[in-house]
């Protein structure tokens, strides 16, 4: 097989699943508001079960559920009938994947599910079957044909499943008013995680660790304040330790431009004045907003008077993983 009809192959799987996908927009129905309304109304977990292929899928839809506000864990059915059936209680709502809707672990638990008395949400390819027959309501993931060419692998079904659960996800995430904060404390290690909860107090030098000198301050000195502190600046302060200036690697090339005597000259001579500082409980994303917009590597980290509590500096924010 020559690689053009490799190509092709592909293709057809990606037109063929892409078919089924567009079809599941004459799906989102009142029955898929239904069962949305018991997912919200839920206070307790929402369990999923599935079979197979359709356990994977089920697995994924739960941990997506999970982190977007709708509490949820998938049990394996086969398990349930060996005691995993105490996991579900009478607060929960049971979403059930199985394609043809015969799945036999999943029917050997209806009736204790039923039993519960909750909700019983099914995602299947056929209305007709047992488990959607059983359900409080079905919905539709059916599918004109798999991507298989022999029409047996779960490919366009599984799918189809997989959208259609992340169509629910989504749906309840907005009906709940979720919020990316929210999304962020679900995935603390995360990138997003980081960005929206790590603060620049978490994260900034302080103490004995913060470059700083007085106006009055000889620049050689400033110089070596700065070399012993390694954060490519210092900061500027006046007698009540209130910030009026900083002195950056910038700064310094700049001093050595115009020829002033580094030996000689005060370092109020040669800062900036009115620099742009940030606060302890400011997002350290923010703070990197604001290096990015001035386009400057380190910031002085000031309280509501104004008085010099830290400072941090691009590589702070780099090791933090807010970069």
């Amino acid at each position: 097989m020559n690689e053009k009809k490799l190509q092709q192959l592909g293709v057809a799987v990606i037109e063929t699943e892409a078919e089924a996908i567009s079809a599941l927009t004459q799906r989102i129905d009142a029955n898929f508001a239904t069962a949305c309304r018991h997912m919200l109304e839920c206070e307790g977990r929402i369990v999923v079960v599935g079979m197979g292929k359709s356990g994977h899928i089920g697995g994924k839809i739960a941990a997506t559920l999970a982190s977007t506000g709708s509490p949820a864990f998938f049990v394996h059915p086969g398990e349930a009938s060996h005691g995993d059936l105490g996991m579900i209680t009478a607060k929960d709502v049971v979403l059930a994947l199985s394609n043809s809707g015969e799945t036999d672990e999943i029917r050997t638990i209806l009736p204790i599910i039923k039993r519960l008395n909750i909700p019983l949400i099914s995602m299947t390819g056929n209305p007709d079957s047992s488990l959607a027959q059983a359900a409080s309501v079905n919905i539709d993931v059916s599918v004109e044909r798999e991507a298989c060419p022999l029409g047996l692998a779960p490919t366009s079904s599984t799918t189809a499943a997989l959208v259609m659960g992340d169509a629910l996800a989504i749906s309840l995430l907005e009906a709940r008013g979720f919020t990316p904060e929210d999304f962020a404390r679900s995935h603390p290690a995360g990138a997003l995680g980081r960005r929206l909860l790590l603060h620049v107090g978490d994260i900034m030098h302080t103490g004995d660790a913060v470059p700083q000198v007085s106006e009055s301050t000889l620049l050689s000195d400033a110089l070596l304040e700065m070399t012993g502190k390694s954060l490519g600046m210092t900061g500027v302060t006046d007698s009540d330790n209130r910030v009026i200036g900083i002195f950056t690697d910038g700064d310094l090339r700049r001093t050595l431009d115009h020829g002033i005597d580094v030996h000689q000259a005060s370092i109020s001579e040669a800062m900036t004045k009115e620099c742009k500082t940030v606060v302890a409980d400011m997002l350290a994303a923010e703070a990197l907003q604001i290096m990015d917009s001035k386009k400057i590597s380190a910031l002085l980290v000031v309280d509501e008077n104004q008085h010099l509590v830290g400072a941090l500096n691009m590589h702070d924010m780099l090791r933090a993983g807010v970069v």
